[in-house]
């Protein structure tokens, strides 16, 4: 008969097994409740975005005046529009889906530009150095010493604004951050002796940087991704507060807010829907942002 001792809830037969607190603490230690409700939330915003088609029950430039200012079901509305209609009658809940996906998007979108620039940018400048390098640096320095929101701003009134321009413009921001870093690290790894020796092998720089030192520095680039990510959506939700960003009959969260502001004391949610979007996006990547952290950088174990 298989004995359990209920001090360590252990099984007495054979090799004694881990106690199970110490299981599940271990457990938590890596998979920490909060960082699996921030992957959850990415998750489910992901799925929104891609099936927004699917999800809205209405088309989001939809309007319908005879249902203007609806309140949300909850608050003594209708449950046809649950969460509201805004000042033209449009369902809210319908405009959330779509504004994730738009926002998202332009999130995506300008991380990825900005991470793939700054990183060749800081390679090059620490395969090449000299000129080269001396360039990049002061481009570095011009780049964090303007405050990003007003080259955002000279840009988009001088230029207009349409959905690419945008995305270029949000690509731009933070590239510094990963030219400096992958430069440093590029510098260092190269200096290591496995670089030496992939050298002396006759491998190529392409090969070199590509296959060896990228690799080997891609956890900290990744780590910056993920803090640079909640960045870009509070930048594009400021500028399309504005009404800089995304332009009708787009919309976008920080085009909703924009728009909500204006009707906070009459129907406040019209603006805390995607507000709370916005705030729950940005803690989640930030978040997991933190978590890899810990979990990629060794000098942190």
């Amino acid at each position: 008969m298989t004995a359990i001792d209920p001090a360590t809830s252990e099984v007495a037969i054979g090799a004694p097994r881990r106690p199970v607190r110490a299981r599940w603490s271990r457990l938590i230690e890596a998979w920490p409740p909060l960082v699996m409700l921030a992957i959850a939330w990415i998750v489910l915003t992901l799925i929104v975005a891609v099936g927004a088609d699917a999800i809205a029950p209405y088309d989001y430039s939809r309007m319908d005046l005879r249902a203007r200012l609806a309140p949300p079901a909850f608050a003594g509305g209708v449950w046809t529009h649950f969460l509201g209609t805004d000042e033209l009658g449009r369902d809210v809940f319908s405009r959330l889906v779509y504004s994730v996906r738009i926002s998202l998007l332009i999130a995506f979108a300008a991380t990825i530009m900005g991470a793939v620039v700054g990183t060749l940018l800081g390679l090059l400048a620490a395969h090449l150095r000299g000129f080269f390098e001396e360039a990049v640096l002061m481009l570095i320095d011009f780049q964090a010493s303007m405050p990003f929101m007003i080259i955002a701003l000279a840009v988009l009134a001088f230029l207009g604004n349409s959905l690419p321009l945008f995305i270029g413009l949000m690509g731009l921001h933070g590239w510094e951050r990963y030219a400096r870093i992958s430069r440093g690290l590029a510098i260092s790894a190269s200096e290591q002796s496995y670089a030496g020796a992939i050298r002396q092998l006759g491998a190529t720089p392409w090969r070199v940087y590509g296959r060896h030192i990228l690799p080997n520095i891609a956890s900290t680039l990744i780590v910056n991704i993920t803090l640079s990510f909640p960045e870009i959506i509070l930048l594009e939700s400021g500028l399309s507060f504005l009404g800089l960003g995304v332009q009708p009959p787009l919309t976008s969260l920080g085009n909703m807010v924009g728009y909500g502001r204006e009707y906070i004391e009459l129907a406040s949610w019209i603006l805390l829907s995607p507000a709370a979007v916005i705030v729950l996006t940005t803690l989640s990547i930030s978040l997991i942002g933190d978590w890899l952290r810990d979990r990629l950088d060794p000098t942190l174990r």
